[in-house]
């Protein structure tokens, strides 16, 4: 095949059908050869990989908080995009809060795309928000190119988007159900926790009793029946209640349309190794006990979770409370955009998976849910998004080395293994300190 823009050579290549030798062929922006190694092909620039190289395709991060506009100091489209494009991401899909506006209308919308405009150096998406008083405001949205849609169950953490009540959230599903849209859910029941203990405390197991597992069991639950009820198609966000996996495969039996993602960190850590004052560590729901964690792996081996992705979630230093290490008034959230390849590669391989699964799980399964059809694979007529990954080499995270805004990660310290070497979108390298190359894309454009 002549005329080829770009040509990968590499031991080691993950496709849909697993990893192989290859030669990888783009043009203008599209795979459109994946061939044995010895098949003749010609292009304007060959990258061979070394030995210890991989080549995966570029990841998908369909829930990551940007902040931005109006609170541009916790994150930024900039930053937050260097830091995706360092981590192999090569598209994030960005969630309607802690924005100022709140993308829960058009207006708040185009003001959301003028703050993202020429500044990304990866594929931007957007999700819209169902809040209350803005049923009337989704379908234009939907139109306008959102992703789908988010609610809370129960208070988001921040007043400008408030939750939706049972019949409300009934209301919306039924709304968008008739241009077959997608309803993307932070469930937790506001009751069980008004009725657990308040967080308060340096104690994390404290900050742990405050979130109980029922509370994601018994919202989950609920999602499941008016998804069923209604037909709309939904998807439960950071999952770290293990329980709720049986009724999720049960209702996928029963023809319920329902996804679900976990998160890195829910992955990676458990509640026991949490230190007083930790609150690095701080996000709802909250990273749970060991069995629940190894249960939730067994939830990805069986595929009733269907992908990882980061809820990257940062704030500024102050807002964690390190002063005085309260669980109760710090902010809930963990950034880890950059080092979600790598935290889970570390603990997948140590559980027998291979590359090709976490491709799956950080690639095309965060892809599919999104709607991204040309996204998230090593395929011919797929967008040439690349990352090229060393997984065996070792490193030790220093959060000043990271590229989001704000130097605070529960990673600090920690010893992951693999390395992202390089980025590519639509067949050019990302230079992470050079000019943005991404774009805002509509909702099934890419």
């Amino acid at each position: 095949m002549a005329g080829l823009d770009l040509l990968f050579r590499a031991r080691r290549v993950v496709t849909p059908a697993g990893e192989r030798a290859c030669g990888v062929g783009v043009r203008n922006g599209t795979i459109v050869a994946v061939e044995p190694p010895d098949t003749d092909l010609d292009a304007a620039e060959v990258v061979e990989l070394g030995d210890d190289e991989v080549l995966l395709p570029g990841l998908v991060d369909s829930h990551v908080h940007v902040n931005d506009p109006g609170r541009a100091e916790w994150e930024g489209f900039a930053t937050a995009t260097r830091a995706a494009a360092a981590g192999g991401v090569t598209t994030i899909v960005d969630m309607p809060l802690n924005s100022l506006p709140p993308t829960v209308d058009t207006a708040a919308l185009r003001v959301k795309r003028e703050a993202a405009e020429g500044r990304v150096l990866v594929d931007v998406g957007l999700w819209g928000g169902a809040v209350p008083g803005n049923l009337r405001e989704l379908r234009g949205l939907h139109d306008a190119g959102v992703f789908g849609f988010k609610c809370f169950l129960l208070h988001s953490g921040v007043e400008e988007f408030p939750h939706l009540e049972p019949d409300e959230l009934a209301d919306a599903l039924r709304e968008i159900r008739a241009f077959d849209a997608l309803m993307i859910v932070h469930a937790e029941d506001p009751h069980v926790i008004d009725h657990a203990p308040a967080a308060h405390g340096a104690s994390y197991r404290d900050f742990l009793r405050s979130r109980p597992r029922g509370a994601e069991n018994l919202a989950v639950a609920r999602v499941i029946e008016l998804a069923r009820t209604t037909g709309c198609r939904v998807h439960i966000l950071h999952l770290s209640s293990s329980d709720a996996l049986p009724m999720i495969r049960s209702a996928r039996d029963d023809g319920v349309r329902i996804t679900v993602e976990t998160c890195p960190h829910y992955l990676t850590f458990t509640a026991e190794e949490i230190t007083e004052g930790a609150t690095q560590f701080k996000c709802c729901p909250p990273i749970r006990e060991e069995p629940n964690r190894e249960s939730l792996w067994r939830g990805l081996a069986d595929g009733t979770v269907d992908c990882v992705v980061s809820d990257h979630s940062p704030c500024t230093p102050e807002l964690k409370r390190f002063d005085t290490g309260d669980f109760g008034a710090a902010w809930g959230g963990i950034a880890s955009l950059q080092l979600g390849l790598p935290a889970v590669w570390t603990e997948a391989r140590r559980r027998g998976h291979t590359l090709t699964d976490v491709a799956r799980w950080m690639a095309e399964g965060p892809a599919r849910v999104a709607g991204l059809s040309r996204k998230g694979r090593i395929a011919p007529g797929h967008q040439a998004d690349f990352c090229v990954f060393a997984p065996d080499q070792v490193f030790t995270v220093d959060r000043d080395r990271l590229h989001h805004r704000n130097p605070v990660t529960p990673y600090h310290g920690r010893e992951l293994t693999g390395v992202v070497r390089g980025t590519w979108l639509r067949g050019v390298r990302i230079d992470i300190d050079g000019p943005p190359q991404g774009r805002l894309l509509n909702r099934g454009e890419a």
